[in-house]
């Protein structure tokens, strides 16, 4: 799969532009704050359905516009596809797949698929299990639209729970709750049994490219911390006996304390955790790992690689590393943001640059390359 072009109307600091891509490498470069990370958001949109830097729609339209646009071709498999967001002022975005309008937000998921990193994916290994979810939630929401749908099923239902726990009336808490938990129990089997086989999948795969990145010099392990294991069946029965044990413990908390919204992954390096004794040159590695290991598993599962967008990633790493990564990455379309463009890293890669100047393609002709000195 890779993306053809990418059209942008009222985004960002982009008034209207057209960009073509490579089925390859292709490199946005420019100064900083001319809007290449812009290009490389809207494309991550188009596949999900949201923004990785904006809590709110309206933020990403330019300002002193009413409406944007945002529009991309991409290739795949079974032919090409379009997918287009319209967002307004009001905070409500219009979607369109191949030209027709979808209402439901997860009818966008699937459409074309990609990887996103940037600095802030640091919070993956650094900050709270929450930053982790995120990671799981995004990557099988897109592979799965059952995924998705059971998250927001289990979303509801688990707010519905804790708003009951803080009700007064005891007996009506007690009267009530087995029939919210069996529900409850339904959804978050779906989703456990979903990330169990995710994380068995990726954590090998993870372990392989970190070690193709450090030189062999660390192992990367990961765990997951959900404790439930097993078939659809059996994580509901555990989690409903579990939810039963700790029903008093949930009431004087006021919320519910077990099921798949508390998960965590745990990641060790040599056997030390990476979030406590890891640096941040390490800890950057461990998440670039599981991005790229990401990757595979799509292709496992799809036959077909997704768009890898690695944003400012190669300032962050030294030249011996930026070189392991973009031979990691050559098989597959791979989208960098740099502010400047190391010809020597690029040796005998073909790559196509594509320079960003104030929302605007400075050199709309540029061609792909090879570098040979």
């Amino acid at each position: 799969m890779y993306i053809k072009s990418l059209t942008l109307k009222n985004f960002r600091n982009y008034s209207e532009e057209a960009i073509s891509f490579s089925d390859g490498i292709n490199i946005l470069t420019g100064a900083n704050a001319q809007g290449k990370t812009n290009a490389a958001e809207a494309i991550f949109f188009l596949c999900t359905g949201y923004s990785p830097r904006a809590n709110r729609d309206k933020l990403v339209i330019k300002n002193g516009e009413e409406t944007a646009e945002i529009s991309a071709l991409a290739s795949s498999l079974y032919g090409d596809v379009s997918v287009k967001i319209r967002f307004n002022k009001n905070d409500k975005k219009n979607i369109y797949v191949n030209g027709i309008q979808v209402l439901k937000i997860g009818e966008i998921l699937g459409n074309i698929n990609s990887v996103f990193f940037n600095p802030s994916e640091l919070k993956l290994v650094q900050e709270s299990p929450e930053d982790r979810r995120r990671f799981l939630n995004v990557s099988l929401s897109q592979m799965s639209k059952n995924y998705f749908y059971a998250l927001q099923r289990y979303n509801k239902i688990l707010s519905q729970r804790n708003n009951l726990l803080k009700d007064s009336d005891l007996s009506l808490i007690r009267e009530t709750l087995p029939v919210w938990d069996e529900q409850l129990c339904k959804q978050a089997a779906k989703i456990i049994k979903s990330r169990n086989e995710f994380l068995n999948d990726i954590a090998p795969i993870a372990e392989s490219k970190h070690s193709l990145l450090s030189d062999g010099k660390e192992v990367l392990k990961m765990k997951t911390e959900s404790g439930y294991y097993g078939s659809e069946e059996d994580i509901a029965y555990a989690l409903k006996s579990d939810l039963k044990v700790g029903l008093e413990r949930d009431i004087r908390l006021g919320f519910t304390s077990i099921g798949p919204h508390r998960d965590d992954i745990k990641f060790t390096l040599n056997g030390d955790d990476v979030r406590v004794f890891g640096s941040q040159g390490q800890q950057r590695t461990v998440a670039l790992s599981l991005k790229l290991a990401e990757t595979e598993i799509f292709y496992k599962r799809f036959n077909e690689y997704p768009i890898l967008i690695l944003d400012d990633v190669l300032s962050e790493l030294d030249k011996k590393r930026q070189k392991k990564l973009i031979g990691a990455v050559e098989h597959l379309q791979t989208v960098f943001t740099a502010t400047g463009l190391d010809r020597t890293v690029f040796r005998d890669k073909e790559y196509n640059r594509i320079v960003i100047e104030g929302g605007a393609v400075k050199k709309p002709k540029a061609l792909s390359r090879t570098v040979k000195d």
